[in-house]
């Protein structure tokens, strides 16, 4: 029998099927590597991340306006003294245990709300997504007994968003920065100078400096925000400084950082929901199919009690949305390979969220779980949702009757 060597006359080389193999894997990473570094992977779906969770948050506080005292302030059952004796074993980081006093809880609760609407807008992405993480974590961590599951995955989101970069698309980051590629398209050059940027970045590090002096951090924390002051710093100098290879390295990274946060945030909605299911596997009431029942004859989450009623009157229903609950939540990790299923199975989780929210009066918890399925959703999905959202704020607009202005005369008016 002949064997054929690559240099045989008239035959193709044919490479080892190891060969063949490692090149396909080495091109995938390389794929996957340049995707990853060349620019800010979906940023559509950060961006409904950034909007849901800083909607969600910024609701929350206006509902819990006239209660903020008893739920956070002076006059909660957990006082100051206790609070502060809880979190020197855990180790919690929340800023309203700095001092006691009535006025700063009432400015840090007000810094709370203007960093949700920073971070709702897309202003200044980098410093509100700092500024929100604080503010969730210092009202939260104030009274940890007060929460739900909304709350936590509101207090775990906000630490990845900070990692991530949100304001691409959807913000006043991303207008501006339109705005001064245009400018330097037109010759027009700004000088690089951001004002209101370096106000807040100063202020920042003066407020960092004084209570790392005091010992108010911890070194994990204290490592945490130094090392965010320091990178936007070193950001900011290569931008106005060094915008060749330098600037292009430091872009590389924050989107390998931005990348790995995503994926994270990916990682977590899936255990949220395979740790749920699992563990509503092991419940009788589960496996019985009865659990919903129960749940819908609870007086203190049944804010409508008769539509409560009406749905556990039904006993095929109540199986259906048991079993179904249990089904999606064990089944959804593993449906998000394939895309169509995949937004098929969001859509089912949303309005199983929003079923939630209305039966059982869980608002918040619905707003946040449906933002975090929300990074699941294709690209030309949301893009669809916001083409539709755009048009029905010009319609809302053409049917506000515009005000008669009269014209002027545009000619020039000539004097004898």
């Amino acid at each position: 029998m002949t064997a054929y060597s690559p240099a045989t006359p008239g035959r193709e080389s044919v490479p080892p099927p190891r060969a063949r193999l490692r090149h396909r894997i080495g091109a995938a990473v390389e794929r996957g590597f340049r995707r990853i570094t060349s620019g800010a992977v979906a940023p559509y779906q950060s961006a409904v991340i950034r909007i849901g969770f800083s909607l969600t948050w910024l609701a929350l506080l206006l509902r819990e306006w006239v209660h903020r005292n008893q739920l956070y302030g002076a006059d909660s059952p957990w006082s100051w003294a206790m609070a502060r004796e809880w979190t020197a074993t855990n180790h919690a980081f929340t800023i309203l245990l700095w001092h006691d006093g009535r006025l700063w809880f009432e400015i840090v609760y007000m810094a709370a709300m203007a960093a949700s609407v920073m971070l709702l807008l897309g202003w200044r992405t980098r410093t509100a997504s700092l500024l929100f993480m604080i503010g969730v974590l210092a009202l939260q961590n104030r009274n940890p007994f007060v929460g739900n599951g909304g709350d936590n995955v509101i207090h775990i989101m906000a630490i990845y968003m900070v990692f991530t970069r949100c304001g691409q698309v959807w913000s006043l980051d991303a207008r501006r920065a339109a705005e001064s590629r245009d400018g330097e398209q037109d010759g027009e050059q700004d000088g690089g100078q951001d004002v209101a940027g370096i106000a807040m970045w100063a202020c920042f590090a003066a407020v960092l400096t004084v209570v790392t002096g005091l010992g108010k951090l911890s070194t994990g924390w204290a490592l945490l925000l130094w090392g965010f002051l320091l990178a936007q710093m070193a950001w900011w100098l290569v931008r106005n400084y060094a915008p060749g290879e330098p600037r292009t390295v430091m872009a590389m990274v924050g989107n390998v950082v931005h990348a790995g946060a995503m994926l994270v945030i990916a990682v977590q909605v899936c255990l949220i929901y395979s740790s749920s299911g699992w563990y509503k596997i092991q419940g009788s009431l589960w496996q019985d199919g009865t659990a919903i029942y129960y749940a819908l004859h609870l007086g203190n989450v049944t804010p409508w009690p008769a539509l409560s009623h009406a749905v556990a009157s039904s006993s095929l229903l109540i199986l259906i949305l048991s079993y179904g609950t249990v089904i999606v939540e064990v089944a959804f990790p593993f449906t998000l390979f394939n895309s169509r299923v995949r937004t098929v199975m969001v859509a089912i989780m949303m309005s199983m969220h929003a079923g939630i929210g209305i039966l059982l009066g869980l608002p918040f918890f619905t707003m946040a779980m449906i933002a975090a399925d929300s990074l699941f959703l294709p690209t030309a999905v949301l893009r669809w949702l916001s083409d539709r959202a755009a048009r029905a704020v010009q319609w809302t607009r053409a049917l506000v009757p515009a005000p008669l202005i009269a014209q002027e005369q545009t000619e020039p008016v000539r004097r004898a």
